[in-house]
Formats: structure tokens, sequence, C-alpha cells
């Protein structure tokens, strides 16, 4: 399978009769079956059979990660437990985890949507795929995993941490492929710098990366610190997990697997669908899963839809990279600032290493942003004044960008708490 999947090059027409085929089969199951959804079905009036066409898919109710956590631990399950061969859950950072469940089914169709993701990233079975998402109820490591498994691939389930034993495995097994968060990336390059790993002594071609947002300027930087092609991937474990898009080695967009969920993005205030091109929420209608199916599931991810075709032949849409989320947003004096939009002024400026941390604090009922990054270690041995002048052109251009006033502290070298996962790039201290 080191080649497209056939779907992903059909014309407009047949791959939306088969999403409206399996949007048709999945509501009238999911009204059947789970008693949560045919409440909500029936409130906004709609019985089995009345879904005619995809333009009726606006009509249905939305479900938010709040419906999951009200019916925790099964109550959105789709099938009887004795079908269910598999849980994954996320953490969440308030309240229950959501919990979703994989019948042997849902096992397949992920594994065949990550398989087919790593060949859109330019994978193929001969690689050597490094696995260094976490395993358990994350869905990172197990998606990836089983997807390199299934394109025939070899899969090396590093798991995260243990850094230095990460890049000698990189070494003696000859990783062609790592995956991972992008900021664990450049946590490795600067392991490997440390250990005195050369380039010519690792076989790396390519990232995948993906469970925290990152600009365009990190994706550089990662490319240039590990000499790669780096690759967005994008998936939450309430739709599928790892899988749902991808960029290709074009890299204008993700992919989005059309045969298995439908995208939309709407107005996060309105819930009102947002036509191609627009900016807002995206939305995702599981429409090949059995064990849990959600309606319209508000990811709370900012991002728009690319209806034309991509010039690598796939015909599905593709959604832009991710610029934040509406529940990591920070609301800084009126102001809506992502972590992401801060990132991309920095690694613009020379002499910053790609390591920052935004706090967030109330003086005075006045809401401060502090900008904490760090430097580089030859920044670091500059005189004061340089460091000074530094200082200034980040307060200036962070400020210009977001048109909010900010406080920047340059941090030395290595300084910022590293992540073997998320990293942490807000620290909200109004809350606490």
């Amino acid at each position: 399978m080191d080649h497209f999947n056939p779907v992903e090059t059909w014309e407009r027409d047949r791959l939306q009769a088969l999403q409206l085929e399996r949007l048709q089969e999945t509501a009238d199951r999911l009204f059947e079956k789970v008693p949560f959804f045919r409440r909500k079905l029936e409130e906004a009036g709609f019985k089995p059979g009345d879904v005619k066409s995809l333009e009726d898919l606006e009509k249905l109710p939305f479900t938010t990660k709040d419906d999951l956590r009200d019916n925790y631990p099964f109550g959105l399950f789709a099938v009887p437990m004795r079908d269910i061969v598999r849980i994954h859950a996320s953490s969440g950072t308030t309240g229950k985890p959501t919990v979703v469940g994989y019948t042997a089914q849902d096992i397949q169709v992920w594994a065949d949507l990550v398989a087919r993701a790593i060949v859109v990233a330019g994978g193929s079975q001969d690689d050597v795929v490094h696995v260094a998402y976490g395993y358990g109820l994350f869905t990172g490591g197990l998606g990836l995993h089983y997807g390199a498994e299934k394109l025939g691939a070899t899969a090396l389930p590093m798991s995260g941490g243990n850094t230095k034993r990460q890049v000698r495995m990189m070494v003696d097994f000859g990783s062609t492929i790592l995956c991972c968060t992008p900021s664990y990336a450049l946590n490795i390059a600067e392991v490997m710098n440390e250990l005195g790993v050369e380039r010519g002594e690792i076989k790396l071609k390519s990232a995948i990366l993906g469970a925290e947002p990152w600009s365009n300027e990190m994706r550089d930087e990662i490319e240039r610190v590990l000499e790669i092609s780096a690759h967005d991937i994008y998936g939450l474990s309430e739709v599928v997990g790892p899988g749902v898009s991808i960029e290709c080695v074009e890299k204008k967009g993700l992919h989005v697997f059309e045969d298995s969920f439908i995208p939309e993005i709407i107005d996060p205030g309105t819930g009102k669908v947002l036509p191609p091109g627009e900016s807002g929420e995206l939305v995702f209608t599981n429409i090949n899963k059995e064990g849990l199916a959600l309606l319209r599931y508000r990811t709370r991810d900012i991002s728009k839809l690319i209806k034309e075709a991509c010039p690598c032949g796939r015909t599905h849409y593709r959604m832009e990279r991710i610029t934040g989320r509406t529940d990591d947003m920070l609301i800084i004096r009126g102001v809506n600032v992502f972590p992401s939009q801060v990132e991309m002024v920095l690694m613009q400026i020379p002499g910053l290493a790609p390591h920052y941390q935004l706090v967030v604090d109330r003086i005075d009922n006045l809401d401060i942003l502090e900008v904490q990054v760090e430097v580089s270690p030859e920044t670091f041995s500059d005189e004061i004044k340089r460091l000074e002048d530094l200082e200034r052109k980040i307060r200036d251009e962070v400020q210009s960008y977001l048109g909010v006033s900010v406080k920047v502290r340059l941090m030395e070298p290595r300084s910022i708490g590293r992540s073997e996962g998320k990293a942490v790039r807000a620290v909200d201290k109004r809350r606490i």
C-alpha cells in the first residue's frame, strides 16, 4: 500500500454519494441505538430516514465534549460492551476524561486511515517508523503504531521519554520517520546535539508531528535542525485519534479523509456553517465508525477548509493548519491571543531558541502577558546592551502583531521545562 488509496482521487460527486450513504446509515443507527442521540435528533425534528441529502447535515444537532462527559463513561457507545475491543480516553484539562470505544472493525478502519496518512506524507513499507508519541489511553502512540504495521512498514514503539535512548535507537535501528509532538522533535534535536550525534549517523527523512498547534516558523526550525521534511498530522480521540487529516509533500493544507469524516467550519458564536475559505471552528461527523460515532462534533479547533484539488492529485477537502483552539485561546484585555501567534513572531527573530512560555497574570485588576523565551547559547553570552536590544525588539514585534502590550523575559538556555508530550505553552495565573 505504498500508493494512493483510489478513494482519495474520486470525483466530488462520487465521494459525496458515499458520504450521504454513510451519513444516513450513521444517523439512523444512532437514533436506534443511543438514547442521547435519539433525544437530540427528536428535539431537532428528525426521525430515521429524514436525512435526504448532505445539505440536511447542518440541521442535525452538534455534539460537544460536555456531552461525552455527561454520558461518562460508555453512555454514547452505539454497540454493546461485548463488541468493544479497545478503549481510549483523553485526559481533558477539567472534569472527567472523554472516553471512546472501538469495535474490531473500527480498529481496522483506524489502522487503514493512519497507513494512508503515512503514505500521504511520503512514507512506504520500506520505512522504519519511530513512534515517540505516548502509548496508553492517549491515541497517538497506538494510532501511529497500528498504521505503520498496516502499511507494512517497521513500527518502532518507543513511546515518549528517555530522550537519550530515543536518539540511540534512532541511530542503531535506522529510524526513517519520526512521529511525535513538534516540541518533542526539537527536544530530540537538542539531545542529539548534546550527545554529539552527527546528522550522517541517522537515517531520518521525515517527521509526522501533531497533538499541539505549531507554526510554519517552528516547522522551518525543525526541518533545519533535523534536516528532514516535517508534516502536520491532525486527529482527536473523540473523532478517531490521529489519521483524520495530514499534509502531503506539497504542504498546502491537511488532506481530510472525507470518506470517513465530513468536515464543516462554523461560526463558534452562532453555530452557522461558513463556506470554504472562511476561518472558524472545525466540526466533524463520523460516518465510518461503529463503537462511538459522533454527529457534528465541535472540536474547538480553529481552521478553514480548502476545496480546490491539491497539486498532489488528491481531491478531498483540505483544512488549514490549526491556528489555535477556542478553549486555549487567551483573552488579554479584550484581545484574543493564541500561543501559536506569538510563536510565529518569535521564530522569525534571530538569536532565540524555539522554546517559550506565555504567563498571564492579573495585577491591580490589569491583565499582564509575559513572554518568556530562551535565547540561544551564543546570544546568551552577548553583552547586556545587545540583550536589552533583543528584548525590546521582541516586545515591539509581538505587540505590533497582537495589538496588545506584553512584557518580555529572556531566559537562559534550557531553563524552560522540556516536554515529552504536549508542550505547556501558556500558564494562566488569573484562574489560580
